[in-house]
Parts: C-alpha cells; sequence; structure tokens
C-alpha cells in the first residue's frame, strides 16, 4: 500500500484583540457581503455583544437578517432548520456569533442553502456519502463566544444524528469560515462549567493532534480531491498543537475559576491555535469516543447549560476519555508523549519515555479534579451495560477514529471505555 507524502495548511484568516468585535461590519463589507444572515441563539441575542455586530454592519451598510434557533450540541434537525430558514432568504453571506454549536450550524447552513443536496450527501463516511462540497461556498465571518472548540478556523461542523444517538459530521476545506474575530471581551459572560468545558476540548484538541498518525503513514490520496482535511499529524501542526497545550496548561485553571483577564485573553488564543493545528492534523480517540458519550446521553446535566435537557458537554464526553486513551497511545510514540507531558508542566527530568502515558494521565486527571468535573462515565450516569452501546456509537466514527496512532476495533474500545468509568 502506497503511503501518502504530502500534506496541506489550510486556515481562516484570523482576527484578535479585545473590542475587535466592532470590526465585524469592515469585514462583512470588505468581503462583498450586502446582506447577511447572522445565526445565533437566543442567550446570545440578549447580550450587549450581539448589539455590537449589528450596529457594525449598520455603520458599514451591511442589511442583515437573524436566526436565533440553534441549540447547544446541535442535531440534524437543528441543522436543517437553520438550512432551510437560509435557503429562503437571498443572502450572500453569514455571520455566526456564539459558540461551536452556533459556529457549526453556520456552516451547515451555508454549506446546504449554496449546495442543495440529501441532507447526508455531505455527511461523514460511512454514516453520510461523504461527498466531497462541489465548490466554494459563501463568505462567513465567525465571532466566536467560548474559548473551546475552535470552529472559527476549521472545516469541521458536528451534529448529533437523532436516529443514531451518536455525533457526526461535516468536513471539508470548503467549510472553513473565511475570517474569524476573536474577541476575548467575548468570554466575560461564560459560566464556570462552560468555561472548563471548553477549555478542555481545546487541551485535547491539541494532545490529540500532537499525538495523531503522522500524515505519512495514511494511505496515499490518489485524488487530491480525496486528501481529507484531517490528514494526521505534521510538522507545521505540530507547531500549532504544542504552542496550544502549554498555553491552555497554564491558565485553564485561572481562567476558569478566576475569570481572569489575562488568562482568559489566552485562552481564546489557544482555542484559535488549536483550530489552525487540529483542523489539519485531526483529533482521534478521545473525540471518537466522545462522540458516543454525548450521544448516549441519559440524565446528565451541568449548570451553566441549557435546562430541561439532558445533556453532556462536548468537552466533558472528550477529557473523560482522554487519560485512558493516552496511556493507551503512548506506547507508539513514547518520546512525542513525554513531550507532551513537559508541555502539560510535568517535570520530566527524572522520567523515562515508557511512563509518558502515565504522566500525562495523571496531569489531565488533577486538572479534572481541580474544575470540579465529575469522576468517569460512571459520574456522567453511565454504567458497564452501557458499554455495548459506547463501542457501537464510536466503530463509524472513522474521521477520527483511523486516526489514532494504534489501530482500534470492538476489543480495544471497550477496555477504554472500561478504563474510563472512574478516573480516581
Amino acid at each position: 500500500m502506497t503511503k501518502e507524502n504530502i500534506f496541506t495548511m489550510d486556515t481562516s484568516g484570523i482576527k484578535f484583540g479585545n473590542g475587535c468585535t466592532e470590526e465585524v461590519g469592515y469585514e462583512a463589507k470588505r468581503f462583498g457581503i450586502r446582506k447577511a444572515l447572522i445565526i445565533t441563539d437566543k442567550k446570545i441575542e440578549k447580550l450587549s455583544l450581539f448589539q455590537a455586530v449589528k450596529d457594525s454592519l449598520g455603520k458599514y451598510g451591511v442589511y442583515f437578517s437573524v436566526y436565533n434557533d440553534v441549540v447547544t450540541e446541535p442535531t440534524d434537525t437543528s441543522f436543517k432548520n437553520a438550512s432551510s430558514f437560509a435557503s429562503d432568504g437571498d443572502y450572500d453571506g453569514f455571520i455566526a456569533v456564539g459558540g461551536g454549536s452556533v459556529m457549526d450550524t453556520t456552516k451547515a447552513a451555508n454549506l446546504y442553502s449554496t449546495y442543495p443536496a440529501d441532507f447526508l450527501d455531505y455527511v461523514n463516511a460511512p454514516i453520510g456519502k461523504g461527498i466531497p462540497i462541489p465548490g466554494p461556498l459563501k463568505p462567513l465571518i465567525c465571532v466566536p463566544t467560548t474559548a473551546g472548540t475552535g470552529s472559527e478556523t476549521t472545516g469541521g461542523a458536528i451534529f448529533d444524528l437523532e436516529e443514531m444517538h451518536a455525533k457526526t459530521g461535516l468536513s471539508d476545506r470548503y467549510l472553513r469560515p473565511t475570517v474569524g474575530i476573536i474577541d476575548p471581551e467575548n468570554t466575560k459572560t461564560m459560566p464556570k462549567m462552560v468555561a472548563a468545558c471548553s477549555g478542555f476540548d481545546v487541551l485535547s484538541h491539541g494532545i490529540e493532534s500532537f499525538t495523531a498518525k503522522p500524515f505519512n503513514q495514511r494511505e496515499y490520496s490518489e485524488d487530491p480531491k480525496l486528501r481529507p482535511a484531517y490528514q494526521g499529524s505534521n510538522p507545521i501542526s505540530d507547531i500549532w498543537a504544542t504552542s496550544t497545550i502549554k498555553m491552555v496548561a497554564e491558565n485553564i485553571v485561572e481562567s476558569t475559576l478566576n475569570n481572569n483577564e489575562a488568562s482568559r485573553e489566552k485562552m481564546m488564543l489557544a482555542a484559535s491555535a488549536a483550530g489552525v493545528g487540529f483542523g489539519n492534523a485531526g483529533v482521534h480517540l478521545p473525540h471518537g469516543m466522545s462522540y458516543a458519550v454525548s450521544g448516549n446521553v441519559k440524565e446528565f446535566t451541568l449548570d451553566g447549560y441549557p435546562e430541561g435537557k439532558p445533556l453532556v458537554p462536548h468537552g466533558l464526553s472528550v477529557i473523560i476519555n482522554a487519560p485512558a486513551v493516552f496511556r493507551f497511545t503512548s506506547t507508539t510514540s513514547p518520546e512525542r508523549h513525554l513531550e507532551a507531558a513537559k508541555l502539560l508542566g510535568v517535570d520530566i527530568s527524572e522520567k523515562s519515555s515508557d511512563k509518558a502515558g502515565n504522566l500525562i494521565s495523571n496531569k489531565l486527571i488533577e486538572f479534572i479534579r481541580k474544575l470540579e468535573m465529575p469522576n468517569g462515565l460512571r459520574g456522567l450516569g453511565y454504567n458497564e451495560s452501557d458499554i455495548d452501546n459506547l463501542v457501537e456509537g464510536t466503530l463509524p466514527q472513522h474521521r477520527v477514529t483511523k486516526l489514532s496512532p494504534i489501530d482500534v476495533g470492538k476489543k480495544e474500545l471497550r477496555m477504554l471505555f472500561e478504563e474510563s468509568f472512574e478516573l480516581w
């Protein structure tokens, strides 16, 4: 089997700094947007930052409509609803104001209103057909309000496929936003648990993309059009990943527990840096397993998230499995995992590389405990009888599981879920 020898580096434009939300109108005009659809949720719509977006668009003569029915942890139904709304209007650009759920929903609305198709046509295989997007989409400006998903720089959009009780998504270079307006002021109102879960998502993005299967170990993409957006770790993505790991390790606790302004700025920067890294390298098992954890939720809820709906926040579903995963994958590249431990703040001066997995695992559990997260899958309401469903929900996540540095099947996934039931 011929191996890949090419990797690409694509990303969105980035505008970073306190107050840059006020330049949304300038960016919209710069990209030729005359009539925009702003997509957001009902909570964000009430905040002053949303008014700042509208004022800026008005200043630059950009007409707009608002769609505010995005749901946290979106579903195929909510993607379809937003896409239908977008299709009914004559919009020449999109503006997403919110967290990852909002940005991902906007990407879907942009796609399906520009290139209408059966919903599963563009969805990642093997769940969907995985048909490549035919061409460029309309300009998309993202204004993130959480420091987590990095969706403002990536070509992915994740949703819960309700009939499967598992998450899947869309993944294509054309989905990448045109520019991300990254304003740390917009995270001031993040509830503590939202900040914690978002931060854990960033942290795992960094470690996963740094430890993913190297790009030159993948099967060769004979048609450049078929080369995936998630290509495996590579020398450029490593720069972004390592920077992310260090930045999050130094700031996640302070930004979450004390809402420290300087730390919040670093977390916003880390989220976008992680997006550049994993948006090209990809993530692997913690994310692949997380989709089943979120999709099979029973009664779990967490402060700061919508009430009345069971929900395991994405970042929490990722980090719960991460300690077991990195113990498991460390045998493939011990030195790389040891470097990740060092970036996390672990003193490795007298540690051998064969201990790298445990060093990462112990440090992650330390962060999980400090930020008052539940103790493993059992803390999320799962028990051993749920393992089969969790395994089955993970198996189709080829877009990410195939980037694991170790090939996994039912046996390995069962072991990892078992080890994730209690972390301490």
